[in-house]
């Protein structure tokens, strides 16, 4: 028998394991896909893209009055300043020679006979409006109509035969999926930047579910479009979340399909008209939910209704749920905004409402929602508080004591507190205590709590006589300064 030494075990183990590698099969590694080319895109929609630049003139400072040309004329020849004219400024009298702020934006061309996109905040308050094609030719845009509360502004200039964006559908955008920006960051032309989508339907305004995005946008880049890997427009360049001031990784943008519609009314009359029922709702909390017997954290709670409005006029009552409206189904309180927002005045609609351990539909006819001015025009007096407001700066959510519970407790007023927060928190109140009186004056509804409120001086210490089980005490809420 041959005997084998260290050295040759070693050898023919060896052997064996380079036979035994070269035997089997290699392994499978995915091949790496290349980062998308975005050339072809830029070539095709950049021409669209427009920079959009804004002058206003100076105002005179609060509380200065305008001067006349001989007063600045006499401050001139003593080499004094003029308020309101910069340093080495020329000393004609020319319009031209105001001193001037200035803007700078992006747009894009939503039609070949000249009318642009932009945002609203881009363009709102300027004196003059011009749009700079990337060939160079610079016009002067007429102001068709913008719309604060979706940022959202139509522009006209007087050309024709003008490159245009195509419109995407938004329906089909997926998170993950691959974007380009195009705009004027920082005044430079036509700056490219690309990214993901990072989610859609984010919340943060009213009116607007925006697509989240790490495309890289910075002041200047707003207005322009957001464009996918087919070329088309999917939303507009609008909002960044920053801590410095500048890009941090977070872009929003504008769904494109939210902003058409809104470019549609523009463009027809001037403004959007949204629809308007007349309520303060908000989200609910699991507390809440699960205490009235609804189960879930699902639709609107009413915080308040106004007076004489669409909502009041359909039954709809402070610390109701709204779980549907027009056949939809209401999941948060920005929900409700958005749906009844899109509807026209004059609709008629049925709302689900969530009432004392029950379901009950009413029927509501939608009014207009009044524009930023008229709502200052009907608020209430300086030093009061509207209903809504009143409530909702003490923390409160309310609602009606049901007919059985004052039976019970034989009570002859008294509103029940489904949540509290903020300054009635502060006081000790708390889900489930009887509100029985407001500043000596007893309160048998609601609607009566909120007109109570509505009288006070905002600074007022409130006095309140609460019930909690068997107990009745007084509290004190001093409102927030």
């Amino acid at each position: 028998m041959t005997r084998l030494t260290g050295m040759s075990r070693v050898l023919l183990s060896a052997s064996v394991l380079s036979l035994s590698l070269a035997l089997s099969p290699a392994p499978v590694f995915a091949q790496p896909q290349g980062l998308p080319d975005f050339t072809e895109l830029v070539e095709k929609v950049g021409p669209a893209v427009v920079n959009i630049r804004t002058s206003e003139r100076a105002k005179p400072a609060a509380g200065m009055p305008e001067m006349d040309e001989q007063m600045q004329e006499f401050l001139r020849r003593f080499g004094l300043p003029v308020p309101g004219q910069r340093r080495g400024a020329p000393r004609g009298g020319g319009e031209d020679e105001a001193p001037q702020r200035r803007g700078i934006g992006s747009g894009f061309v939503l039609s070949n006979d000249g009318y642009v996109m932009t945002n609203a905040h881009v363009v709102n308050g300027a004196d003059e409006i011009f749009v700079t094609l990337t060939d160079k030719r610079e016009f002067k845009a007429k102001l068709i109509g913008s719309d604060v509360r979706t940022d959202v502004a139509v522009l006209k200039i007087e050309a024709s035969g003008l490159p245009s964006v195509k419109i995407g559908d938004v329906g089909r955008l997926k998170v993950g999926e691959w974007v380009m920006a195009i705009g004027s960051p920082f005044g430079f032309d036509n700056s490219v930047t690309a990214g993901i989508v990072s989610a859609k339907a984010r919340d943060t305004g009213d009116f607007l579910p925006f697509i989240q995005t790490d495309v890289a946008i910075n002041p200047g880049n707003s207005g322009g479009p957001l464009l996918n890997m087919r070329g088309e427009v999917v939303g507009i360049n609008s909002q960044i979340y920053s801590q410095s001031g500048g890009f941090m990784g977070i872009s929003f943008a504008i769904p494109i399909d939210e902003a058409i519609r809104v470019s549609d009314q523009l463009r027809s009359s001037g403004k959007v008209v949204r629809g308007f029922i007349g309520v303060a709702p908000d989200d609910l909390s699991k507390e809440v939910a699960e205490s009235i017997g609804l189960g879930k954290p699902t639709g609107a709670v009413i915080r308040s209704v106004t007076a004489g409005g669409a909502a009041d006029k359909a039954g709809i009552e402070g610390g109701d749920v709204i779980t549907k409206f027009d056949g939809k189904t209401i999941e948060k309180a920005s929900d409700l905004r958005r749906v009844v927002a899109a509807l026209k005045p004059g609709a008629k609609a049925t709302v689900q409402v969530f009432r004392r351990g029950a379901y009950k539909d009413l029927s509501i006819v939608i009014a207009e929602m009044p524009s930023d001015k008229q709502a200052r025009a009907a608020a209430e007096p300086e030093g009061k508080a509207s209903p809504s407001a009143a409530v909702a700066a003490l923390g409160l959510q309310i609602s009606e004591v049901p007919e059985a519970q004052k039976k019970e407790l034989k009570l002859r007023s008294g509103v029940r507190i489904d949540a509290a927060t903020g300054v009635a928190a502060r006081a000790g109140l708390r889900e489930g205590d009887l509100v029985l009186s407001v500043d000596n004056v007893e309160v048998s509804s609601v609607k009566q709590f909120q007109a109570q409120l509505a009288k006070l001086e905002k600074a007022k210490v409130i006095n309140l006589v609460v019930r909690r089980d068997d107990v009745v005490s007084f509290v004190l809420l001093r409102p927030a300064r």
